[in-house]
């Protein structure tokens, strides 16, 4: 055996995993044992699809399909581990892993995507698929392969197809960098409150939160403020220094725009460029027309046409509230205009005003613990599920926790990790991921499913406390997680959240839903000191309040999706200057001054760190009309948690993953297409035939 053989045995990536349910032996990975177990990984799969592509037996599903599936496990095992690690856990080694693998891996999906003799074999199955006796996931199967394949531009020129490789490899690589480049934002910035005066009008649970910041920081005895959402939105809401709040909100605004190192608008511009010719290459006039090509809405003008219906009500929503806000300071003697800053800390005032509810009041009763019980509970009363923690398993962190899934027979379904609280090694936002997805063909493959979200860790011995939004999050990612561990397919390619961007938000997005339930709120709502349920009147108010400030939800929201599509709709990107187009969509759309989007360009990783999202962030909305109809379905019955609808949506949408085409998976569950009225009612929006 050689050293390198030695050295490859020895590789915890690469040896049999003995830890309970198969997860990643984490503590004993170190950063030097990726590039090996990438290296051997990419190695082996070099050679099984060698083996099919140069096959002297005709082309079966077997023998081509199949084989291909089966391909590559090594490979999705290593990155599984690295990629989730890399967004959750990072560090300068593996950042430094990242940069170099990104353009390696899509070089490698290149080769398989672009071999001509594969692809041979690929297309003419597809050709006679109605012969080849397939049954239903069979076709799906190849129908999606073929589509991969040319989308991957299998059927180019060879000169053609050494530029579309080479524009690939170069996203690959620029996408990893922005990631890198808002992290390193985000990580660098601190605002230090010192003494008394600076922490004028924050509330105890963020006081808790801004002391456990500093700490980390090796700032004991102060306060610190950071640019993750669970810390600056609430600094933003209840600081009464204006100009802090302007000096914090000025710098969560700016990530990737400071024209230094990690300044991101270079990147913008090359990537927009690369990606408006790799459309081109494919026979596409524009980005957003390939990628949208592929998608539940097909075409940019279907996604533009939302964004419009949605936007005339949301905007004059949105200028009603900035009139009330402008008021409510007026009436206490601030004689200013209101600026993005001002917005949070106003609309606090006004919410309680209207309904006597304040972030403060309700916190106590939403603690983390419990509303992670609550998801659990309403999983088990939708689809039968059980949950047992976890107490002696492989940790990547402390604080990181797992629960075994089971089925209502007692089975195993699936394990689910719960990485909750904001680091500096951990990117901005909530996710979920997998470790391991679920499938049949290569055995019983049960799925490994990771939860990560962005949430003030509680101070030495208290709860961590969660804002309604931050609950809603929690159901959200759930969500997702039940689409991932309820996923019961045969292929892998069809596995979990495997479907178009503009469905994959259903599940989630549908959750959320649940979370609202007066019942589930009067057990799992309860206060972290005296263990009391939500009051009712307080319940009352909490749900009236449940459209407050939707317009500038919404108009947020809605400005990022605008500025994505028409991005990605530009026909000539030569010399783009992102910041000049940024505000030029938002002139367009009459984006009121007081509101930025939620996500602006310069750090708008959902669209810039890969391609996930890319002309897709109108997804989110898209999502939002099935949603919100679907939810209907359950309430014509009565019943939130109706056995024959719940037992449908399981069967069609959470553990169907990407077996039907997703407006035929969502008629079987519903019986019909949506329209968008019951997003409109859902969000307090009344259709507006003119801008106020």
């Amino acid at each position: 055996m050689t050293a390198s053989d030695a050295a490859l045995a020895g590789n915890p990536l690469l040896t049999p995993w003995t830890t309970p349910f198969g997860l990643p032996p984490f503590e004993s990975i170190a950063p030097e044992h990726y590039r090996p177990a990438f290296d051997h990984a990419l190695a082996e799969q070099q050679t099984q699809i060698g083996a099919i592509a140069e096959s002297t037996e005709a082309p079966t599903f077997a023998n081509t399909i199949e084989a291909l599936e089966r391909s590559g496990r090594t490979l999705k095992t290593v990155g599984g581990v690295f990629f989730n690690l890399a967004g959750s856990h990072t560090n300068d080694a593996l950042q430094a892993i990242e940069r170099e693998m990104a353009p390696v891996l899509a070089k490698h999906r290149n080769s398989i995507f672009m071999n001509e003799a594969l692809y041979r074999r690929v297309a003419a199955l597809y050709e006679k698929r109605e012969s080849l006796g397939l049954d239903p996931e069979q076709m799906r199967v190849l129908d999606r392969y073929h589509t991969i394949f040319v989308r991957a531009g299998a059927k180019l020129g060879p000169e053609e197809k050494k530029r579309l490789a080479a524009i690939t490899e170069r996203l690959a690589s620029l996408g990893t960098q922005f990631s890198q480049n808002v992290l390193a934002d985000e990580k660098s910035y601190q605002l230090v409150l010192d003494g008394e005066a600076d922490l004028e009008g924050l509330p105890s649970f963020l006081r808790e939160a801004a002391a456990q910041a500093a700490e980390e920081r090796g700032l004991k005895g102060k306060h610190v403020i950071t640019l993750s959402r669970s810390s600056i939105e609430p600094f933003l809401q209840f600081s009464k220094h204006r100009d802090l709040r302007e000096q914090a909100f000025k710098a969560w605004a700016a990530r990737g725009d400071n024209g230094n190192a990690t300044d991101n608008k270079a990147i913008i511009a090359e990537t927009a460029a690369l990606r408006a010719e790799r459309a081109k290459l494919l026979g596409y006039e524009t980005f957003a027309d390939f990628k949208l090509s592929d998608t539940m809405a097909k075409t940019p003008d279907n996604v533009m046409k939302l964004l419009k219906d949605v936007w005339a009500p949301a905007r004059a929503r949105a200028q009603q509230e900035r009139n009330d806000l402008q008021a409510q300071a007026q009436s206490i003697g601030d004689n200013i205009a209101i600026e993005p800053w001002d917005w949070r800390y106003y609309a606090d005032q006004v919410r309680m005003a209207r309904h006597n509810l304040d972030e403060a009041t309700i916190k106590p009763y939403f603690q983390l613990d419990r509303i992670i019980e609550a998801s659990f509970e309403t999983a088990h009363r939708l689809f039968g599920l059980s949950f047992q923690e976890l107490k002696d398993f492989p940790k990547y962190h402390p604080d990181i926790r797992a629960w075994q899934v089971m089925d209502a027979e007692g089975r195993h379904v699936g394990t689910f990790i719960g990485d909750y609280f904001a680091r500096s090694s951990k990117r901005s936002g909530a996710w979920m991921s997998a470790f391991r997805s679920q499938e049949r063909l290569t055995g019983d493959i049960r799925p490994i499913i990771v939860n990560v979200m962005n949430f003030a860790k509680g101070g030495a011995g208290e709860p961590s406390l969660l804002s309604f939004d931050d609950a809603r999050t929690l159901f959200h990612e759930f969500g997702h997680g039940l689409h991932g561990l309820l996923s019961n397919v045969t292929y892998p390619l069809l596995a979990g959240t495997a479907v178009s961007t503009d469905f994959v938000e259903l599940p989630s997005q549908l959750y959320e839903h649940w979370l609202s339930q007066p019942d589930i709120l009067r057990r799992y709502a309860t206060h972290y000191r005296t263990g009391e349920p939500i009051p009712e009147e307080l319940l009352e108010r909490l749900m009236a309040a449940r459209n407050f400030n939707q317009g500038f939800a919404t108009v947020e929201y809605l400005a990022s999706a605008f500025v994505d599509l028409e991005l990605h709709r530009r026909r000539d990107l030569s010399n783009l200057d992102a910041s000049a187009f940024e505000a030029e969509t938002l002139e367009k759309i009459g984006m009121p001054r007081e509101i930025i989007m939620r996500h602006r360009t310069p750090h708008f990783t959902h669209v810039f760190s890969g391609d996930g999202y890319s002309s897709g962030y109108y997804s989110y909305l898209w999502s939002e009309v099935l949603d919100a109809d679907a939810f209907t379905a359950f309430e014509e019955t009565g019943d939130a948690f109706n056995r024959d609808m719940a037992d449908k949506l399981k069967r069609f949408i959470y553990s169907a993953g990407n077996l039907r085409d997703p407006a035929e998976a969502y008629t079987a569950f519903r019986g019909r297409l949506p329209t968008a009225d019951a997003l409109l009612a859902k969000r307090g929006l009344v259709a507006a035939g003119a801008d106020a």
